[in-house]
């Protein structure tokens, strides 16, 4: 039996011993939907991760199941998640123009992205918080509400809005 205060503390070798316990039996288990093996562990990664956070949340502090039981359904989760991901890339480049190149593609990515990281950085910091952790780390408006500490989630939202309003002159300029 795991003590889930060493998870809490991120203790590695509790960690390291959650994810060999596991693995073998999560890659069989997830083996049947479909995806590689390399998919497959990248879920595996993610979930021992999503699990880790969780604990140290407090999310964990009644678990009612065995904490196999409870990694494997948030393992099941994400493998949906990433194969409704796939399905929807495969889709879009099934899509494209048959002339699409993908380098041309690539380096645009790379040079908005780089330039949605410049201006997000002259935003100020609070913007920067609300869009990072609203974009980036797909946190819940709740969440940045407790996190940032704003009374109304209404004023959350407004500030949210100027803040994105705001990046977007900076991007066309």
């Amino acid at each position: 039996m795991i003590d889930l205060n060493l998870l809490k503390i991120a203790d590695p070798k509790a960690i390291e011993q959650v994810y060999k316990t596991h693995k073998k039996a999560f890659m069989t288990f997830g083996s049947k939907y479909g995806l590689v093996e390399d998919e497959l562990l990248d879920v595996y990664q993610d979930t021992i991760i999503a699990l880790i956070e969780n604990i140290r949340k407090g999310h964990l502090n009644n678990l009612q199941v065995e904490l196999k039981t409870y990694l494997f359904s948030v393992g099941k989760y994400l493998i949906f998640k990433r194969m409704n991901s796939i399905k929807k890339t495969d889709t879009i480049i099934e899509n494209l123009p048959k002339d699409f190149v993908w380098e041309d593609f690539d380096d645009e990515k790379e040079e908005l992205l780089s330039k949605i990281s410049t201006n997000l950085k002259l935003l100020g910091e609070q913007c920067y918080k609300i869009l990072t952790l609203f974009y980036y780390e797909e946190k819940k408006l709740d969440e940045i509400q407790k996190t940032l500490k704003y009374e109304n989630k209404d004023v959350l939202k407004s500030q949210k809005s100027r803040c994105l309003n705001h990046l977007k002159k900076l991007l066309n300029k």
